[in-house]
């Protein structure tokens, strides 16, 4: 680390990067990024730590600089060929996290679903107990000073995660996602035991994953879950509408009964993997406890708003294992209410590679809508569209267009569970408006 050079992102406001930016600013180092000029939902907390936000320009690279690249970048990104060409530091954004996480206990948490959750609630935990630096994939990020734990999301896409070596590693479950890059589910394996070789202390992986049974590893794999064979389970799971309550036992050993206000079996789980590192950690379960009650949950991660008769849920879900944990967070919390599920697919190699599986778990609401599929800057085309899914889907399947929401307004005093890894928050901010002028309109 360099306090006499300016460090400069390249995609500033993607969720990881703007975490990273945060967390050097935190720690009292120059910094600076460059991004499309398009409001996203990372954009608040840069904005409030005053941290500059300039459009993309190769103008932009100067001497003085150490450039941190997004990963969504090639290296023929205008700004990244130039700071090559100039002889300027440059890192990848994985690279960079890679060395910052040393000299830290450092915890990362990988998995193909809920790893963002995770790792925003093992970070709310531990800070509450010992000071500690901590990056979220929601664009959460804090360089505490002295701290002594790093809790970071590990992320497995293009086999990023192997750049780290982390003390210990949570493992919310191995599944088959980014078929863009990833032949099959032995090939995501792969990567996970490439990975869990290199991590120093223990591992903490989900018990009913198949996969993740099949770890091979130096360090010891503590499992939790729900059954006997786990190392670390959770009994007598009592869920309602305003939360889920739980004993946990470490083999024989009885941890403590726990409270959470979140829902879905999946954040059973999180926090069970959360009380599995604290426990090997020595953290007091009293204080384990206080922190786990006062837990509100991340960005984009079933966030709830109130408009008119309607509750308006924003979810990040663009997996079907993701959609149906999303859609039974739901279930529990409105049991009586009609719940209506809006999907904006994410890429067309998704799309066409889990289509019966998104199918099956969009069903599970009660009424279904979609939007077109959302292309990435990795894939803008493909022999797919929402139509072939939308004739899949029993209940329903209407694509609605940002200029029509209307077909929204047939449903009062229900749930809207807005899903997707685009940008489907346009779609919510549209209903929303509908919504609010109707409700003025009547009053």
């Amino acid at each position: 680390m360099d306090n006499a050079t300016v460090y400069h992102f390249v995609g500033i406001k993607g969720s990881g990067m703007s975490a990273l930016a945060l967390i050097l600013h935190d720690k009292g180092f120059k910094v600076q990024g460059s991004d499309i000029t398009q409001y996203t939902f990372t954009q608040r907390g840069l904005e409030k730590a005053g941290i500059d936000v300039m459009a993309f320009d190769e103008a932009n690279i100067h001497e003085g600089l150490t450039v941190i690249a997004g990963n969504s970048f090639t290296d023929d990104h205008p700004e990244i060929k130039k700071a090559r060409e100039m002889g300027l530091p440059v890192y990848r954004y994985h690279e960079f996290l890679g060395h910052l996480i040393e000299g830290y206990t450092s915890i990362g948490v990988a998995g193909a679903h809920g790893k963002t959750s995770t790792t925003g609630l093992l970070s709310h935990v531990l800070s509450g107990v010992a000071p500690t630096s901590y990056l979220i994939g929601d664009g959460t990020g804090k360089g505490t000073p002295n701290a002594r734990f790093f809790v970071y999301e590990a992320d497995e896409y293009r086999r990023h995660f192997l750049a780290t070596k982390p003390d210990y590693a949570i493992m919310t479950n191995i599944d088959f996602d980014h078929p863009d890059y990833y032949t099959g589910i032995d090939d995501v394996y792969s990567a996970f035991e490439t990975w869990a070789n290199q991590v120093k202390k223990g591992i903490f992986a989900w018990g009913d994953d198949p996969e993740l049974r099949k770890l091979k590893t130096d360090v010891p794999v503590y499992y939790y879950g729900t059954k006997d064979r786990d190392d670390f389970q959770a009994k007598n799971i009592k869920r309602s509408t305003t939360g889920s309550n739980f004993d946990v036992y470490h083999g024989d050993e009885f941890l403590g009964n726990f409270e959470i206000h979140l829902y879905g079996e999946h954040n059973v789980l999180n926090s069970l993997a959360v009380i599995a590192v604290s426990y090997f950690e020595k953290v007091n379960m009293d204080e384990i406890k206080r922190e786990l009650a006062d837990f509100k949950g991340v960005k984009r991660r079933f966030t709830e708003r109130k408009v008119a008769d309607m509750t308006i849920i924003d979810d990040y879900a663009h997996h079907p294992s993701e959609i149906k944990a999303t859609l039974d967070a739901a279930r529990q919390k409105y049991p009586d209410k009609e719940i209506i599920a809006v999907f904006q697919p994410h890429t067309f190699s998704r799309t066409i590679a889990l289509m019966d599986d998104f199918a099956k778990s969009l069903n599970l609401a009660d009424q279904v809508f979609l939007t077109n599929i959302f292309s990435s800057a990795r894939e803008t085309a493909g022999a797919v569209s929402s139509k072939d899914l939308a004739a899949k889907i029993a209940k329903g399947g209407d694509i609605l267009t940002v200029d029509n929401m209307s077909p929204l307004l047939d449903f009062h005093d229900a749930v809207v569970v807005f899903m997707g890894a685009g940008d489907v928050q346009k779609y919510e901010r549209s209903y929303e408006e509908l919504l609010s002028h109707l409700s003025l309109k009547n009053n």
